[in-house]
């Protein structure tokens, strides 16, 4: 970029490099809603119970198979400017929420089209930005007014099984839903936070699916002597350590002459006297189960079987904390801290072996009970794609979950809210006779793209359906939607977060405003 040369014989002033590229006026417009218009269609087909997989292939040699709109942005190399501004909406939608990513992403991209087509028409960008803004309040009024506060196990295995809809977990239906509810259920009634953090999945290695089963506890994959491993079937303590069993070593190097038999024999005795004294402190806490995530002697850990105390020591950080959070116990630093208080409780211990082709795998499984504050999904099947897509599916289940209990509201899913929402904004558009008119159709049009989308994806026409589930709304009841078969019905059943749809609409808005205020491009690649 360079100052015009004015007739004076002065140089122009160099801004920037000769190879920066500098894109204004429509060329704008059209850079940003094209690459919008490109990433939303990326993602169309994927979206709602009919939406199709894609195949994600590396350079590495990885692969994988999923329809999950936050993992397809995550692997895509973007480059465009408007394309990361659309990957760092998927990443907040994410974070936020666990869900909804193809629904936020494919909103935006219909807003930016809307806009696209105005900004052609003259219409100044201010003025769809705050247009833009004023809809997003309007809808979200809506969206109030229609959701329902009830939060019973029924609406979180109803919103469970619409989350995973269209993904391979859906195999799993109501039985899997009642799983992922009992989940919830289970960390609330140990009087933790309802996190989906505080449950854990684990990959059992075989069995199918279908065949995946909840843990009340922790599941702990590591190598076990199945024989000489005490397996504890009744209630009892736990202890949870962060220091080691074993006899201290001092910091710095040191020479011990022993000119006698004797004091060989006496320096042998002490050093068993101190592990005599760390079995007898272990049999005095009064636990049953005593995890660690330091070293063990292997004497310490040949006294405690013998006297059939389960001993499991290193642990990594993470598995231990597990523990102490899933029986209640507090994690001691010193042996000599541990207290009745500081105990916790579990209600069994087993061994599961299993034969893979790597050879013997063996797992502890920790069963707390019913008031286990962390509980572990042990999914069957074996260790591919497949699996990984059934992970990802129930994780988001479970963060929806999190978001319904943590702010109680749902709506209606098949669209039923978007259309109702649309047409509020249309009759409101009536009474406005300024451009800003235009841009509250194009916001309301916009909203249309997630029934449209649900119709097209199970091969019905856009143009009909829509046609349809308007007068639906004006003539008989704001119930009805898209259903799973494409046509126009009334909706049961299928429920969606409120504050999942919310944060989704809010951050579009945000995304769509931000790149409208754009005017140039500079690029200094020169593309």
């Amino acid at each position: 970029m360079a100052q015009q040369d004015d007739g004076s014989g002065r140089a122009p002033v160099v801004i920037v490099r000769p190879t920066t590229s500098v894109t204004s006026g429509v060329a704008v417009t059209q850079k940003l809603v094209g690459a919008a218009v490109a990433f939303g269609d990326i993602l169309r087909r994927t979206f709602g119970p009919n939406g199709l997989d894609k195949m994600m292939y590396k350079t590495n040699g990885e692969n994988a198979i999923t329809n999950d709109g936050a993992k397809i942005v995550a692997d895509l190399l973007v480059k465009h400017p408007a394309a990361k501004a659309f990957v760092q909406l998927a990443e907040s939608q994410e974070n936020a929420c666990g869900d909804g990513v193809t629904g936020c992403l494919l909103f935006a991209s219909e807003l930016m089209k809307e806009a696209g087509r105005l900004l052609e028409r003259g219409v100044h960008p201010l003025v769809l930005v705050e247009a833009y803004q004023d809809s997003i309040v309007e809808t979200l009024n809506v969206l109030d007014a229609r959701s329902m506060k009830d939060v019973s196990g029924d609406t979180l295995q109803s919103v469970a099984r619409t989350a995973m809809v269209g993904k391979s977990a859906e195999a799993g239906g109501d039985a899997l839903a009642k799983l992922l509810v009992e989940c919830m259920m289970t960390v609330q009634s140990s009087g933790r936070p309802v996190r989906a953090e505080n449950v854990r999945m684990t990959k059992r290695g075989h069995d199918s699916l279908q065949e995946t089963r909840l843990v009340k506890g922790v599941v702990i994959d590591k190598k076990f002597d199945s024989e000489r491993t005490p397996r504890i079937n009744q209630a009892c303590s736990v202890l949870a350590l962060t220091c080691p069993l074993t006899i201290q070593k001092t910091k710095r190097d040191a020479e011990i002459e022993i000119e006698r038999p004797e004091q060989m024999l006496a320096f042998l005795d002490a050093e068993e006297q101190l592990i005599a004294e760390k079995v007898n402190l272990l049999k005095q806490s009064g636990a049953q189960a005593i995890f660690t995530s330091k070293e063990v002697d292997e004497r310490i850990q040949h006294a405690c079987n013998n006297d059939g105390i389960l001993l499991v020591g290193m642990m990594e950080e993470d598995g231990i904390e597990d523990i102490a959070a899933a029986t209640g116990a507090a994690l001691i630093n010193h042996l000599d801290d541990a207290t009745t208080e500081s105990l916790g409780a579990l209600q069994s211990a087993r061994i599961d072996v299993s034969e893979r082709e790597d050879g013997r795998r063996t797992r502890l499984i920790v069963d707390v009970g019913p008031t286990s504050g962390l509980v572990t999904i042990d999914v069957g099947g074996g260790q591919g794609a497949a699996v990984e897509e059934y992970i990802r599916a129930m994780y988001d289940a479970l963060r929806t979950m999190e978001s319904v209990i943590d702010q109680p509201g749902t709506i209606l899913g098949g669209g039923s809210f978007h259309m109702a929402a649309a047409l509020h904004l249309r009759e409101r558009a009536e009474s406005i006779s300024g451009r800003q008119r235009l841009a509250i159709e194009g916001f309301a049009r916009a909203l249309e793209t997630i029934p449209s989308t649900l119709a097209l994806n199970a091969g019905e026409d856009q143009i009909d359906t829509l046609l349809q589930l308007r007068a639906a709304h004006r003539n008989r009841t704001n119930r009805f939607g898209v259903c799973k078969n494409g046509r126009i019905g009334e909706i049961e059943g299928v429920l969606l977060s409120s504050s999942t749809v919310s944060h989704a609409l809010q951050a579009a808005v945000e995304t769509a405003c931000g790149l409208l205020r754009v005017d140039q491009v500079i690029s200094s690649r020169g593309d």
